[in-house]
């Protein structure tokens, strides 16, 4: 219901004999505002196929993309929304400058949520269901992301005046790939929720990453940055996750990459939930001073018999991969070995700073 569907609203005044017309009305009248009150505001809701977008696993839609964007941007913000499919292309988020007031949201929404393939074992193809955003480039830039603006006419140094929503999405590269897959580095401000980041690869089956790609990087340190993260998944690159400040984050998943999760410096402190680590080189690894905490982090290292000569890179070296002492945290661990079973075992490279102990443990 809108306000303008709410008219000729009489006031009942204490005393005023009631009708069961007038106490009719009243009743729904109250109703009305109830339910007005009570719905979610929403913005413009432009669908990406009004723009000639085609999900068909073929078309380049990355022209297409833009022109939805550029209408969101001129509208003051909105939904983009993208239907099943398998979407060819990048979406890559134009600046938004000045004299914009304040930084405008953009959602990237598809219409289903996608199953997080992932694990330890066996071999499980992807499948081209739900929403899918793919680009198969060698270079550029990453399958999403945010440009920077001028600094002349940017809202705040060089980064784009956008807070960036993504939902139910699987975006989707290569086996090892040489372009990221969602890179917010120059947004304000960004919140992923069902988001599954991959290589078209099973993790299991994924190549050693040679090209230092970046699953998600979220905004970057001293730009009033914030960044939320629920039920997100990174599998197949160098790195899965990289933490910028100011980050809360829950039901993460990292899984086949060289770095789990990667720490640089940030001037804020970040809080992670539960965060499932599987098969990667590195599970945490940290490369400047940052605070964090992670309140479960849930490992599994390969076994025995659990690798081959294309995936034995995903052999555990360090849980923690800390050499230079840069985190100041503390990490509640649980570690078990495919194969064999729950461990009381922690591997650590440095991270002096950094305190760590099994669930359930004192120390």
């Amino acid at each position: 219901m809108s306000n303008q569907n709410i008219t000729n609203v009489q006031i009942f005044h204490p005393g005023t004999p009631l009708t069961s017309s007038r106490s009719g009305f009243i009743l729904l009248t109250i109703i009305g505002w109830l339910l007005l009150a009570v719905s979610p505001v929403r913005g413009a809701v432009f669908n990406v196929i009004n723009y000639g977008a085609v999900g068909n696993d073929s078309t380049d839609n990355t022209a297409a993309f833009t022109n939805c964007l550029n209408a969101i941007i001129a509208a003051g913000g909105g939904q983009m929304f993208i239907p099943d499919g398998v979407y060819r292309g990048r979406i890559t988020i134009p600046p938004v400058n000045q004299p914009t007031p304040s930084w405008i949201a953009i959602e990237i929404v598809g219409a289903s949520e996608p199953p997080p393939v992932f694990g330890t074992i066996g071999n499980f193809p992807l499948r081209n269901k739900g929403t899918i955003i793919k680009s198969l480039a060698t270079s550029g830039p990453a399958v999403i992301s945010a440009t920077s603006s001028p600094p002349a006419n940017a809202l705040y140094m060089e980064f784009s005046a956008v807070h960036v929503i993504i939902r139910n999405l699987d975006v989707r590269t290569y086996n090892n790939p040489q372009i990221g897959g969602i890179d917010l580095n120059f947004a304000m401000q960004c919140r992923l929720e069902n988001v599954f980041i991959n290589t078209d690869t099973y993790n299991v089956q994924a190549s050693q990453p040679t090209h230092g790609t970046k699953g998600l990087i979220t905004p970057a340190n001293a730009n009033a940055a914030l960044t939320i993260l629920r039920n997100v998944t990174s599998t197949g690159y160098q790195t899965g996750i990289v933490v910028n400040e100011h980050t809360d984050a829950d039901n993460i998943v990292v899984a086949g990459n060289i770095h789990g999760i990667e720490f640089p410096f940030a001037s804020h402190a970040s809080r992670l939930g539960r965060v499932g680590a599987f098969r990667n080189t590195n599970h945490i690894t940290v490369t400047g001073e940052h605070g964090f905490t992670i309140k479960q982090l849930d490992i599994e290292r390969t076994g025995p018999n659990q690798t081959d000569p294309n995936n034995a890179w995903q052999t555990t070296v360090y849980d923690l991969n800390d050499p230079n002492h840069h985190g100041i945290a503390d990490i509640t661990y649980w570690v078990t070995i495919g194969n064999v079973g729950a461990v009381d075992d922690f591997d650590r490279n440095g991270g002096n700073k950094i305190r760590a102990r099994r669930v359930g443990s004192a120390n």
